[in-house]
């Protein structure tokens, strides 16, 4: 096949891998984005990694031939994009512990990225997160990955079936991790007030600890949060690590 033919067909195996990422990747599974404004971004990416490749795609092989490369394409592209979308999900499961702490773990608000209920605390500290990402243009990071993955595993090349366990475990077991160490301070805090809670309540029975705990945990959880929401920007920084680290796979 010509030159143009090969690159036609490299062009397909980008779109596949490019597409893939992004029905897993964060921000770009969000419901609010339209279909065809995520095809457009796809196509336009795939159109420009295509153009810059240093060689020609391969021509198109036998049909069979052309459905394993496709389907190893994809495979790859969706494993990228899990990995992505739980070392982004530390924020969101960080919110969800500190308002199991705070007594609102049952309210419930309708999530606009997702078309779902989600959590109000959780919601909040996403989209802070996601504010800081555009604001320091850090969102070109997954464009950037998305570079060298193409340069580390061209399109026709055999990613390896280990290592994309291995990165999607890894960030699996980081996101519990990190979101574990990112509440930790507050959830000291939390335990020592229930400390002094215990000691009231053993102090003085006649008091009503019980009612006092809900309006004392809230207001407590809240001024927590305002000293924890600076420290955003340096999860920022431990997001752009994880991600040079597990990926390209």
């Amino acid at each position: 096949m010509d030159l143009f033919g090969g690159k036609l067909f490299g062009f397909f195996l980008i779109l596949t891998r490019l597409g893939a990422f992004f029905a897993a990747a964060p921000m770009f599974r969000w419901e609010v984005l339209s279909v065809q404004l995520k095809i457009a971004v796809a196509v336009v990416l795939s159109l420009f990694f295509t153009l810059l490749a240093p060689a020609p795609a391969p021509a198109a092989p036998a049909p069979i031939e052309t459905v394993l490369l496709l389907s190893q394409e994809a495979l790859y592209g969706l494993a990228m994009g899990i990995t992505a979308y739980c070392l982004f999900s530390v924020i969101h499961m960080t919110g969800q512990y500190i308002e199991q702490e705070m007594g609102l773990s049952m309210a419930q608000i309708f999530d606009p990225f997702t078309g779902e209920e989600g959590h109000p605390l959780a919601l909040l500290l996403e989209v802070l997160f996601i504010l800081l990402l555009f604001t320091t243009n850090s969102h070109l990071l997954l464009v950037q990955i998305l570079s060298r993955s193409l340069e580390s595993y061209p399109p026709t090349s055999t990613p390896h079936l280990g290592r994309l366990t291995e990165s999607i475990l890894q960030a699996g077991s980081a996101m519990f991790l990190l979101a574990l160490q990112m509440a930790a301070p507050l959830l000291a805090a939390f335990m020592l007030l229930m400390v002094v809670l215990a000691f009231m309540a053993r102090v003085a029975p006649e008091s009503n600890v019980l009612f006092l705990s809900f309006p004392l945990r809230i207001g407590m959880g809240l001024i927590m949060l305002g000293f924890f929401v600076p420290y955003l920007h340096d999860y920022l920084q431990h997001f752009a690590r994880w991600l040079d680290r597990l990926l390209p796979l």
